[in-house]
This record gives C-alpha cells, sequence and structure tokens, in this order.
C-alpha cells in the first residue's frame, strides 16, 4: 500500500466505497491486464466491476495491502489496493473512484460475454 494513500483523508471517497459496497456489482467478462507493484503485468479477466473496485482472475498470490494496476481496453491503467485473495480471485480498491461516465461506458461495450462493442 502507498504510504501517503488514506482512504480516510477524502470523506466523499469513504463514504461512496461504503456505500459501494452495498451495491449490486455489475457482472462483466473484461479482459484486461492487471500487475502488481515491482512486478510484471499479466492477463486477467475482470469479473465484477463497481466505481470503487473490482474482482478478477489472479492465479498467483496477491497479497492483501498490496499495490496493483488495472489496465482495462482503452483505458489507462487504474491504481487500485489488493483487498483479498482466494482461490486464484483477487478483490481489489481502486486509489480513486471510477467516473460514473466511464463505469457505464464499461458497461455498454461489455455486457458479461467479454464482446467489446464500440459506443457509437
Amino acid at each position: 500500500m502507498h504510504k501517503d494513500w488514506d482512504p480516510y483523508a477524502n470523506e466523499a471517497y469513504h463514504l461512496a466505497s461504503q456505500e459501494d459496497r452495498c451495491a449490486p456489482r455489475s457482472k462483466v467478462n473484461i479482459p484486461a491486464t492487471l500487475r502488481a507493484s515491482g512486478s510484471k503485468g499479466f492477463h486477467t479477466v475482470v469479473h465484477d466491476l463497481s466505481l470503487g473496485g473490482f474482482s478478477a482472475t489472479a492465479l498467483n498470490r496477491m497479497h492483501v495491502g498490496s499495490t496493483c494496476w488495472l489496465t482495462l481496453p482503452g483505458l489507462e491503467a487504474q491504481q487500485a489496493e489488493v483487498v483479498w485473495w482466494l482461490r486464484g480471485q483477487v478483490g481489489c480498491a481502486f486509489a480513486k473512484l471510477l467516473s460514473p461516465i466511464v463505469h457505464d461506458n464499461i458497461l455498454q461495450r461489455y455486457r458479461g460475454d467479454g464482446v467489446y462493442r464500440p459506443v457509437g
């Protein structure tokens, strides 16, 4: 975890992330790249996505509290913190909430089947 990152320093972020945990996450099937701090990136599949985080395939153990970066197709890498890892799946919280516009655009493009659909 980055020493300067304090999720409680930004009250709006803290409140939104707590609400997000109660909200249903969108089930998706998005090919992506995940990179743990100090490691090479690897191909993964994001299984669910919310404004505050995601879960994805990670066959090798990722340690709780470590920093990682998720790169979704067409987007810059998003910094996140590992919240849990269990049997090849990882759950992470974004360092900054996704923009609702970006989130909705991703959901329009990927409807759970991994097929990219240009929005036009």
